[in-house]
């Protein structure tokens, strides 16, 4: 076999700085890859191959910073990993990261070596900023603190060697968002892209000229990850603060020619909806079905709550249909007009489909976690929540976060860690189906403010002593509008009330930074790649 090397400007291996690069040393064993936001389509968040982190090993004498990748911006976008990728002369684990100055990144995941770095800004436009959401929040826009190029995660066909994601551009008066397919060898555009994102529906609703609602590229803010099902890329929109008129969007490109296949308003003749989950991504099944939660918006149509026509504030069941999606299951509280008067928002938390069963976890500010079937969610009854189950938190758990799942050798949990309440470690029930908060386990509290934890998992499948809690957040102050000081926390999977390990035991060695809100830790091949807003992923390892 002919060796292949990868020619690198001088300037390009400068910029990983030669301290935190490691020794190259033995290869590692693992090479595993993710793919997608939290791990894969379900969004439950679980790496169950995880072979070198333990719960022995994962403690302040062992465990700690190995080496930090340096990046241009804050990073929203949750880190990918792609295992055993022929690049730089050999097969490597390699990790991208995507930042909001539309910067992608492509770092060798062991060593922090850089193969490549690009911009994805418009030639001759700028990524766009807070500041030019001149109408979110009254003009005072803090949910993002300055730029806000590429955010939603992005998603890679491993087959084709793409990778999929949404980059945004201005002028100060234009506003453009383009979707770029990109090879992860090299970074050069292919597919045809970029593809300038443009949509129209029929419909009446909030912003609509002669009956025709036409996607808005400055108020339409793409914050989920991407989803790639069945050769078709999705993506999804809401909105900056609420600054309208906006609407709740979905829509899907061919992976292959970045042609539009797929357009979805879910309140053409009404306004809002956005679908945004604290950044998790729209789930799917193995069916084919894409699973998501709108946020505040119009409710049914012409006085019929039932109707399909505009689905906001709703947990959607969505199957392909021609060129559109269908709602062939929805969920939407008895009490959504309460929600939208008093903006408790559904579908703040992300949402994910508990693996190998029927069910769909969701959450909203109003503090209730609502486990759907996924095949027959419940719809709207005025008098009551026909749903799975209904599980209360605290009246203060808001659910800007992102919870995740583990199953071990007795038990399975799906945990949960909003702001202002404590960490939650929920048993599944598979003989009833059903949460068992009875018997659930506490961590203790932490976030505070309006932004809460985001939480990812890692194990060597079920086996005891390989369940590992991981928990991001704000170690003070409040996230939701602020950039603030972070923490990285490990708790046994299997009792949460047993913490392994965090980034302040040793802050000299293993501080990260600031915290990079809904963009939650990626475990692979015995790394943690911790994002930040500190210019930084800080990669976590045995030492």
């Amino acid at each position: 076999m002919i060796k292949r090397t990868l020619a690198l400007p001088l300037v390009l291996l400068l910029a990983t700085c030669k301290d935190n690069v490691t020794d190259v040393g033995t290869p590692n064993p693992q090479s595993v890859s993710v793919l997608t936001q939290h791990n894969d389509n379900t969004r439950a968040g679980w790496n169950n191959q995880e072979t070198a982190l333990t719960t022995s090993n994962v403690n302040v004498q062992q465990f700690g910073k190995v080496f930090t990748l340096l990046v241009d911006g804050e990073v929203y976008a949750q880190p990918l990993v792609v295992g055993h990728l022929a690049i730089g002369g050999g097969d490597h684990n390699v990790v991208y990261v995507a930042t909001v100055n539309n910067t992608v990144y492509a770092f060798d995941g062991d060593n922090g070596r850089l193969y490549w770095q690009k911009s994805f800004t418009r030639s001759g436009w700028r990524p766009p900023k807070n500041t030019d959401m001149t109408g979110a929040c009254g003009g005072t826009y803090t949910n993002f603190s300055g730029n806000m190029g590429i955010v939603g995660t992005p998603a890679i066909d491993p087959a084709s060697e793409t990778m999929y994601f949404v980059a945004r551009s201005t002028t100060g008066s234009q506003f453009a968002q383009y979707l770029h397919a990109v090879n992860l060898v090299t970074g050069n555009e292919v597919a045809g892209g970029p593809k300038l994102i443009t949509a129209a529906v029929s419909g009446s609703g909030d912003g609509s000229v002669n009956g025709t609602i036409t996607f808005d590229a400055q108020r339409q803010n793409q914050r989920q990850g991407l989803t790639l099902l069945s050769g078709v890329v999705y993506m999804s929109f809401s909105s900056h603060c609420d600054w309208g008129p906006y609407h709740g969007w979905i829509l899907g490109y061919d992976a292959a020619t970045l042609q539009q296949q797929v357009v979805y308003n879910a309140t053409p003749n009404g306004y809002a909806g956005g679908m945004w989950e604290s950044g998790a991504g729209m789930a799917a099944d193995a069916q084919g079905n894409l699973y998501v939660v709108t946020g505040n918006g119009t409710v049914g149509d012409s006085g019929d709550a039932t109707n399909l026509r505009n689905r906001g504030t709703s947990a959607l069941k969505l199957t392909r249909s021609g060129s559109t999606l269908q709602v062939t299951s929805y969920f939407t509280p008895q009490n959504y007009q309460f929600l939208n008067d008093y903006d408790l928002d559904y579908g703040t938390g992300g949402a994910f489909l508990i693996p190998n069963s029927a069910y769909y976890l969701t959450g909203g500010k109003d503090g209730n976690l609502y486990l759907l079937n996924k095949d027959a969610m419940g719809g709207f009854q005025a008098s009551s929540n026909q749903v799975q189950q209904v599980v209360t938190l605290s009246g203060n758990a808001n659910m800007h976060c992102q919870p995740a799942y583990y199953k071990g050798s007795a038990k399975e949990f799906i945990y949960v860690w909003s702001e202002n309440d404590p960490l939650r470690a929920i048993p599944f029930d598979r003989s009833s189906n059903l949460l068992d908060p009875p018997s659930q386990l506490s961590g203790g509290p932490g976030p505070t403010g309006q932004s809460g934890a985001v939480l990812s998992v890692s194990s060597d499948s079920s086996k005891d002593g390989t369940g590992i809690l991981w928990a991001s957040y704000a170690s003070s102050g409040d996230a939701e509008s602020f950039v603030t000081p972070g923490i990285l926390r490990a708790f046994d999977a299997n009792d949460v009330t047993r913490e392994l390990w965090n980034n302040k035991q040793n802050a000299a060695r293993d501080g990260a930074g600031t915290y990079a809100k809904f963009s939650p830790p990626t475990i692979a091949n015995g790394h943690v790649y911790l994002p930040t807003f500190s210019n930084k992923v800080v990669v976590y390892g045995l030492q």
